[in-house]
């Protein structure tokens, strides 16, 4: 049995997301955010101390694209990959960890110090705010082309963009998206897995509140 530990909304979300795509089975473990913090007792199973660890087997990770990338590969096969002889497939692995490296990391500093540190480097959050968004344009430029990022269909490259655009909606960065890229965020919270991951985190997080 795979387990995921997980903070509702964080960068986990994109395994949680990839686990209801694929129908496998998982534990759920919802820990307060930040988990190095507010659990302490998580640094037993992830010294980081950080956001998502899976555990599968004998197998631990703890980076949210690669592990998604591992699932879709591991589980497959499933139209969620690109296979390595498919001429989409650089084009896939590029969009993978374009999410996570490109446009959730500009995220965590705007993250950090306009809702943890406010006041403390505001200039960090606005430069930064600002950079996401001219890499966002970068997404606006692919689905002009189609309705998906890549391979003519949805796949796990889809999964970890939408992830950055889940953090980029909380933190009200998506009010200066593109109509192309506000359609394709509505496409993807209208998929039934990305619903499914919002009902479980709910409903674990429900279960664990007094």
């Amino acid at each position: 049995m795979i387990r995921l530990y997980h903070c509702p909304d964080a960068r986990s979300f994109r395994v949680l997301w990839a686990l209801e795509e694929l129908g496998l089975p998982y534990e759920l473990e919802i820990l307060p955010f930040p988990p190095r913090a507010q659990a302490p007792e998580y640094l037993e199973v992830n010294p980081l101390g950080t956001i998502p660890a899976m555990i599968d087997g004998p197998t631990f990770m703890t980076e949210s694209a690669a592990i998604v990338q591992y699932l879709v590969t591991r589980y497959g096969p499933t139209e969620l990959a690109v296979e390595a002889e498919d001429a989409a497939y650089g084009t896939w692995l590029n969009w993978l960890h374009f999410g996570e490296a490109t446009l959730t990391f500009p995220q965590t500093l705007v993250l950090r110090y306009r809702r943890f540190e406010p006041g403390r480097a505001e200039a960090v959050a606005d430069d930064y705010a600002r950079w996401f968004l001219s890499r966002l344009k970068h997404v606006d430029r692919a689905l002009a082309q189609d309705e998906w990022l890549c391979a003519g269909r949805f796949t796990a490259a889809d999964v970890s963009v939408g992830y950055a655009l889940l953090l980029a909606n909380h933190l009200k960065l998506l009010e200066h998206a593109s109509p192309a890229v506000l359609a394709y965020w509505e496409r993807l919270q209208a998929r039934p897995a990305f619903l499914a991951a919002k009902r479980a985190q709910k409903a674990e997080l429900e279960d664990i509140l007094p």
